[in-house]
């Protein structure tokens, strides 16, 4: 009898043992998982901490073998959506509901990948030789280095399924408080696509006309609210709610950018910079292949050119802006950017 209870707990303990994987268990199905990715599609909501309030935003994500790339962010509260496409043309910024498309040359997301991505996550894990790993139920918990282009953004706590599909992104700050999260609401490997999906003219006209089924309003009563839109835009000045240590606002001027009226706002002291902010009549654009480095900025996408004179150019809410500096760190720049979020109608 002493022999047969000896013999049942031995192999209760080896299957326990067989149940439970190691961190390089985990991270070596991770890094099969990429090598063999062929396709997924994936969606949650994004939560960024912007002072004392939280924006959220639906993140819509599709990915294509080799290197096709979809994401769709849109205002959970606004309905307003921009998508970043990466095909055989390019890398393309669309903003279909001002008829705005930019494309440029870049490996993104190669460098700079994103919360999102689930490329981007199992290299987070797998590169970080420092790394926490523990299981919580069936999700297996890593906590790592937070390895984004915004310095605040110092670690962070990514969440797998059992079956290695990401649940939950965590990201902390020094004093470890949470300023991004994203939380997946489904996530689905070897996904299907139609032929079209990633082409760039079928994404711009199939918003509009996703938004036109959706609405029941008269193309007179669209007219009427974006002019409304315009006029408020035009009635006041965006000024960023953040300011670098040891500078200063010098002064506010208008000015022409084209046949659109504009607004620039200088900035002088430990760095000098501009910011030109407008509001263009000509909604349509179609710019030409540039080269540039795409920047998230959280609730939307830059990009970010030149060399000893850097200009950073971003849309928020039909605002055009440009941030232009010959020496403000590309961390600055990011900060400024993004703290112009939740600014707009002030």
């Amino acid at each position: 009898m002493w022999k047969l209870s000896m013999l049942v707990i031995a192999v209760a303990l080896v299957i326990t043992a067989c149940g439970s994987k190691s961190a390089n268990d985990v991270i070596g199905d991770l890094e099969d998982r990429v090598e063999n990715l062929n396709s997924y599609k994936g969606n949650g909501v994004m939560a960024l901490q912007t002072g004392e309030n939280t924006q959220e935003y639906n993140v819509e994500v599709w990915y294509k073998k080799p290197n096709y790339y979809r994401i769709e962010l849109t205002n959970a509260e606004k309905n307003i959506s921009q998508i970043v496409l990466r095909n055989d043309e390019g890398v393309f910024v669309l903003t279909p509901h001002l008829k705005k498309s930019f494309r440029f040359q870049s490996d993104w997301p190669n460098k700079n990948g994103q919360i999102y991505l689930f490329q981007t996550l199992v290299s987070s894990v797998t590169e970080d030789e420092e790394r926490k790993f523990a299981t919580n139920n069936d999700d297996l918990v890593f906590d790592v280095k937070a390895n984004y282009r915004n310095s605040m953004m110092v670690r962070q706590e990514i969440t797998f399924t059992k079956q290695y599909e990401p649940k939950q992104v965590r990201v902390m700050d020094a004093q470890d408080k949470e300023i991004v999260t994203m939380q997946f609401q489904s996530f689905e490997f070897d996904s299907t696509f139609e032929a079209d999906d990633f082409d760039m003219e079928r994404n711009m006209t199939s918003w509009n006309l996703e938004s036109q089924m959706s609405s029941i309003m008269t193309d007179e009563t669209v007219e009427g609210m974006e002019e409304e839109e315009q006029l408020q835009q035009l009635s006041g000045v965006i000024i960023p709610a953040y300011t670098p240590e040891g500078v200063v606002q010098q002064g506010i001027s208008d000015m022409q950018l084209g046949d659109d009226d504009a607004v620039l706002i200088h900035y002088a002291g430990d760095y000098q910079y501009t910011i030109v902010q407008s509001t263009p009549r000509d909604q349509a654009v179609h710019a030409n292949s540039m080269q540039g480095d795409l920047v998230d900025l959280g609730y939307t996408f830059a990009v970010l050119t030149g060399d000893e004179m850097k200009m950073m150019h971003w849309y928020n809410e039909g605002v055009e802006f440009r941030l232009m500096t010959a020496d403000l760190p590309l961390d600055e720049m990011i900060a400024i950017a993004k703290s112009v979020q939740g600014q707009i109608g002030k």
